[in-house]
């Protein structure tokens, strides 16, 4: 019997073995894709011109989308709250079946939105063991204003225009469709990104980004930037990791894990470099866990440096208890150039291991139009480990028409600018299959609301030069008001559970038989 099938018929005995808050219809299957997915659900009423924003200024467009984006130009801070939907595709980009996250946890009496336009939002990665993944959003209604931004409860900065207080979910579903929602109260005033659930700790390893303020912030919130530990199903404190640098509550200079310095070119000295905004250092956007090892990246801001780094030392997953000690360094090879210092340079996001000396990087580029088509960064960059140092052996951009307009229905003619989410898969013939979700460029008023696309890309995993040969094929283009936000493989039963539902079947299949007239 093929195996799809046989998985989807266990998944129908999934509810009479399996306890727990299903909500998912049919289990995943694995080795398919899950794409997060989100559509914009306002309407013109959602937004009237010439009303205060909560994040300043007064609107200049009505709720309708695409033109509601505009008001990212009088309020920094707009987005609107919408739906996340989960959608399960063959690698080969058909779509199996679809998942509504935000109807089913208000199935059982909770808010879960994402921000429409956040396109850092809503990365979702399997756990260590494979069997759930795991994304962020908001515990928050549909179609609320600037709630990207807002406070959370018991971490409210005064000099923060968006004034209401929101917390942060940590969303975790498994193979069998069961949903946990930890509602968490990091990354006030910003947004959480990502969530990886260390599955032997039981803990959640968030990255994100603080603060929103004018002024001096408080050091509570700065404490919620960065790296954040968290517990399934656990109290809403979260833990900051990383060695606290700086002074507490000063405006500038409060970093963890890491101190930039740079090298002086005439006397060949390292130096401090002058302090930058508190927790702007720690906008960590990506994150994966390989060999027991944390990565995160950063590649937004003006502030810190762009670059891959690693949480602790190699082989050592933070704890709490561990946390406040945890260093945090770059990567040896990876860029080491304060962002606001170079001309141009890398903006990572997602991030792949093949193996311990191959690491695929996604590079969403500049977000500047007429840059899309030369950045030298944007798109999939392979490293390769000589045994001390990364080093970059190539930039895969072939087929990602960089820069090249499309239109999604009447939307605005869109580019692809790089590549953001990740994830990746070893084939027996010695290439790698690595999925990735495409960063844009527009005329629109906020680029995080361009219709992006999920592309694929085979690479021969030896190779040290740019293969001429290989190019990126598009699987999945999102709709008129949708956006794609991460991809990863479809989550696997625990083997105890899928014993079970071995169980289920074949006494279903024995009651069958028995049942069998004789002949």
């Amino acid at each position: 019997m093929h195996f799809r099938l046989i998985v989807l018929m266990l998944a129908g005995f999934a509810s009479a073995v399996v306890v727990g808050q299903a909500v998912a219809t049919e289990m995943f299957v694995p080795g398919d894709l899950i794409v997060t997915r989100s559509v914009y659900m306002g309407t013109g009423a959602t937004v009237t011109v010439g009303q205060t924003l909560p994040g300043g200024g007064t609107a200049i467009a009505d709720g309708t989308y695409p033109n509601v984006f505009n008001n990212a130009k009088p309020d920094p801070s707009f987005g609107v709250t919408s739906p996340i939907f989960l959608d399960q595709l063959t690698t080969s980009g058909t779509l199996v079946n679809s998942l509504n996250v935000t109807a089913a946890a208000a199935a059982q009496g909770i808010n879960v939105t994402t921000s429409f336009s956040s396109k850092s939002e809503t990365a979702i990665n399997l756990s260590t063991n494979v069997s759930a993944v795991t994304f962020m959003g908001y515990v928050s209604p549909m179609n609320m204003l600037d709630v990207s931004n807002s406070n959370t409860p018991g971490h409210v900065d005064p000099t923060n225009p968006v004034a209401l207080p929101f917390q942060r979910a940590v969303v975790q579903i498994d193979a069998t469709g069961r949903l946990l929602v930890t509602p968490v109260n990091a990354y006030s005033g910003n947004n959480g990104r990502a969530a990886i659930l260390d599955s032997a700790a039981n803990q959640y390893f968030l990255v994100g980004n603080a603060g929103n303020g004018s002024g001096t912030q408080p050091t509570f919130i700065v404490n919620n930037t960065g790296v954040q530990l968290a517990t399934p199903g656990g109290d809403a404190e979260t833990t900051v990791v990383g060695t606290q640098q700086g002074t507490p509550g000063q405006a500038n200079g409060f970093q963890f894990g890491f101190t930039i310095t740079q090298t002086n070119p005439l006397t060949n000295q390292p130096y401090a470099t002058s302090p930058d905004k508190s927790g702007k250092d720690d906008n960590f956007r990506g994150e994966t866990i390989f060999n027991n090892t944390l990565y995160v990246t950063k590649g937004s801001g003006s502030n810190g440096i762009n670059t891959v780094y690693q949480v602790d030392s190699a082989g050592t997953l933070p704890t709490t208890i561990t946390a406040v000690s945890t260093p945090i360094t770059v990567l040896p090879g990876f860029n080491t150039i304060l962002a606001r210092t170079a001309t141009a340079g890398p903006n990572p996001f997602g991030l792949w291991f093949a193996n311990d000396h191959t690491l695929y990087v996604a590079d969403e580029g500049d977000g500047m139009a007429g840059d899309a088509a030369t950045s030298a960064f944007a798109g999939l960059e392979k490293w390769i480990f000589d045994g001390s140092i990364w080093h970059l052996a190539y930039t895969l951009q072939n087929g990602l028409d960089l820069g090249v307009d499309y239109t999604v229905g009447s939307y605005f003619p869109t580019a692809t600018d790089g590549l953001r989410n990740i994830t990746g898969r070893i084939n027996g013939d010695g290439t790698v299959t690595i999925f990735g979700i495409t960063s844009t460029v527009s005329a629109s008023g906020d680029q995080g609301a361009d219709p992006n696309r999920l592309v694929a890309i085979t690479d021969l995993l030896e190779a040290t030069s740019l293969p001429e040969s290989e190019s990126f094929t598009t699987l999945e283009t999102a709709g008129f008001g949708e956006v794609l936000r991460g991809v990863s493989f479809a989550p696997v039963p625990e083997p105890s559970t899928f014993a079970l539902l071995c169980i289920g079947l074949a006494g279903v299949a024995l009651i069958s038989w028995k049942r069998r007239p004789s002949a």
